[in-house]
């Protein structure tokens, strides 16, 4: 007797257990939460030309962090729509060491050493160490952007746990910018017109007439690129729109009726064609090459629906 009644009391509870093994057969559902994504990007667009500015592209954030919000409904079935935004930024900076050279024999480029050449010498170039504090900082900043819709087809394998295969599509932004100073930066400066000084809103150019005509100075700059005068920082911003494409599979459990977390992998394939680069978001850069956005990425998400 008392076998049975041990029986009955457990009969429910084994039940009750054994059915969150099995997976629904009516799934719907829905989330919405913070979603970083981690990708080992293959390479940085533009890191070799980097390197002649004086950074070294080594040195960008590997993984690459893109911080993102991500939500997804059920639509028909087991297919699931969704969406995913996010932005991730990377900095590097070097403080360069400089020597001042100059020029002191007919060959070209600079010569740290003396040199014969069929049977003349050629002295080196006459070159100090800069000790002065207006050292030259070199800072680039890489940005990813991407807003894109996600569709996917869910397989559930226990009551709280499903695996899913799909894809991102949509439309990523990559922006390289590089900021150039020298000496410590002033607030006044940083409003100062590097070309010349403004007067009644006119820009008066100053041109230098030594060894020439005033009018002759002039005549040689009508019609002419005008070169800056003056500038104590530069900045350079390199930017392209591109279609990007993730496909993925992602492991979701439902940790409570309300809160699950969720975790993907992927290969993220992005191209910005060649001559799709513009500079400061106004020309297009013709000769600039084709560069790809690729690499496996990781993404997590602590989400709050069903």
């Amino acid at each position: 007797m008392n076998r049975c009644k041990l029986i009955i009391l457990i009969l429910p509870i084994v039940i009750f257990a054994q059915s969150d093994l099995y997976p629904v057969e009516d799934y719907f559902g829905g989330g919405i939460g913070y979603s970083p994504m981690y990708m080992m990007l293959d390479s940085i667009p533009g890191a070799s030309k980097l390197k002649q500015v004086g950074v070294n592209p080594d040195n960008f954030n590997s993984p690459f962090v893109v911080h993102g919000g991500e939500g997804f409904t059920q639509i028909a079935g087991r297919w699931r729509l969704g969406g995913y935004a996010g932005i991730g930024t990377s900095r590097i900076s070097n403080a360069l060491s400089v020597k001042l050279a100059v020029e002191s024999n007919t060959l070209p480029g600079f010569q740290f050493a003396d040199t014969t050449i069929s049977g003349t010498t050629y002295f080196r170039d006459s070159t100090e160490v800069y000790t002065g504090i207006f050292v030259p900082t070199i800072e680039a900043k890489f940005t990813f952007m991407i807003g894109a819709a996600t569709l996917e087809y869910v397989v559930p394998i226990f009551r709280d746990l499903e695996v899913a295969s799909g894809a991102m599509f949509g439309i990523g932004r990559a922006v390289i910018s590089i900021d150039q100073n020298t000496g410590t930066p002033r607030w006044d400066a940083s409003f100062s017109n590097n070309f010349g000084q403004i007067i009644n809103d006119t820009l008066i150019y100053e041109i230098d007439s030594t060894g020439t005509t005033a009018q002759a100075a002039i005549d040689a700059l009508q019609g002419s690129y005008l070169p800056p005068q003056a500038s104590s920082a530069g900045m350079t911003n390199l930017s392209s729109a591109f279609f990007n494409f993730q496909p993925y599979i992602a492991v979701k459990w439902q940790v409570t009726d309300r809160v699950g977390l969720r975790l993907s992998i992927g290969y993220n394939k992005g191209v910005v064609r060649a001559g799709q680069w513009k500079l400061n978001d106004r020309f297009q850069i013709s000769d600039s090459p084709e560069s790809a956005l690729s690499g496996l990425t990781f993404r997590t998400m602590l989400y709050f629906g069903l």
